[in-house]
């Protein structure tokens, strides 16, 4: 009949699709861990045809017999971060399969979290790339993972790395191997161990060559990014080759670059971290070190969901990241 509303599909419609039981499709969207005893191959069956269907699990009602929200917290230190975009992705494809919604936000510091965690608005936090500022004490009884961030400040919370140092090392090696001696380092002024880690390992890597280095307020940009490496490209003894603690940097130092009438590569070779999608749209395209932002995020919301189901997630390893060399690098 004209103007009557299309019927909302249900669970059944969603199990005749997927050739399953109505308890199958229940146990794909419990959200707990009843949900592991679903096969993997029969779960995707499911989430499939719950997607072809526009299906939505009636969360509300299972979420109040719960005593919950149904909602987590991802707390990123700057929303306009590209490499939080990635982060993201990876929590809202795996937060759907634990009946969990995801809001993502920043400025949060020590206090706002422990407040966040206690007034039930969320049932979790997913701290990701803390500052210092946002490793106080929170509620032994908060359910909340670490990403990218050192464990021994997690207070004993579950932590998600990622294996910085071996990218930073695979960077510096490949610039030594083309013959640079000297280099130029764009460093994040941010107090976060994600950048102590970074700097740490390039020390390592970079005993015994001659480094030019300059800090950058990453939360500024690539305006301020552009500053900065103009300083450092009008530099005497400018550096041929230069490392930058994240692809937005990298962008920042292509515009002084072209600024000073200097060419990528011939005059400067220059690499990021990230690997954002400006990273591969640059001309030419960045060598960059590829953090697994999906992943990251994928990783830390199943330990979220282990939490809130009262099981202790398995401790992973670092998760490995990897050099992509493009066009930006050539031999001093």
């Amino acid at each position: 009949m004209p103007g009557t509303p299309a019927r909302r599909p249900t669970g059944r419609d969603v199990a005749q699709l997927a050739g399953v039981s109505q308890a199958t499709v229940s146990l794909v969207f419990s959200g707990g861990a009843a949900g592991h005893r679903v096969s993997d191959a029969t779960r995707q069956r499911v989430l499939d045809a719950a997607r072809s269907l526009g299906y939505r699990p009636q969360a509300a009602g299972r979420q109040l017999r719960l005593g919950r929200s149904g909602m987590a917290l991802l707390a990123v230190p700057n929303l306009q971060g590209p490499f939080f975009g990635r982060v993201l992705t990876g929590v809202e494809e795996e937060a759907a399969r634990h009946g969990l919604a995801v809001v993502v936000s920043s400025g949060w510091n020590a206090a706002t979290l422990a407040e966040a965690a206690t007034t039930s608005r969320f049932d979790g936090l997913l701290i990701c790339s803390p500052d210092d500022s946002q490793l106080g004490e929170l509620p032994s009884s908060t359910p909340a993972v670490f990403l990218d961030a050192d464990p021994a400040a997690a207070g004993g919370a579950p932590t998600v790395e990622l294996d910085l140092a071996a990218g930073m090392a695979a960077a510096v090696a490949h610039l030594t191997a083309l013959g640079h001696r000297r280099i130029g380092r764009l460093r994040s002024s941010l107090s976060a161990h994600t950048f102590r880690v970074r700097q740490a390992a390039f020390e390592r890597a970079a005993a015994g060559l001659e480094v030019l280095e300059h800090q950058v307020e990453l939360n500024l940009g690539e305006s301020a990014a552009r500053i900065v490496a103009t300083e450092l490209l009008s530099r005497p003894d400018r550096p041929h080759a230069v490392l930058c603690d994240d692809d937005v940097v990298a962008s920042g130092l292509y515009q002084a670059a072209a600024d000073l009438g200097l060419r990528i590569p011939a005059d400067v070779s220059v690499i990021g971290i990230d690997n954002v999608s400006i990273a591969a749209l640059l001309t030419p395209p960045l060598t960059t070190v590829d953090l697994p932002g999906e992943q990251l995020g994928r990783t830390g919301i199943t330990a979220l969901a282990a939490l809130l189901s009262g099981e202790q997630p398995k401790p992973v390893a670092p998760l490995p990241t990897t050099l992509l060399v493009r066009a930006s690098t050539t031999g001093a």
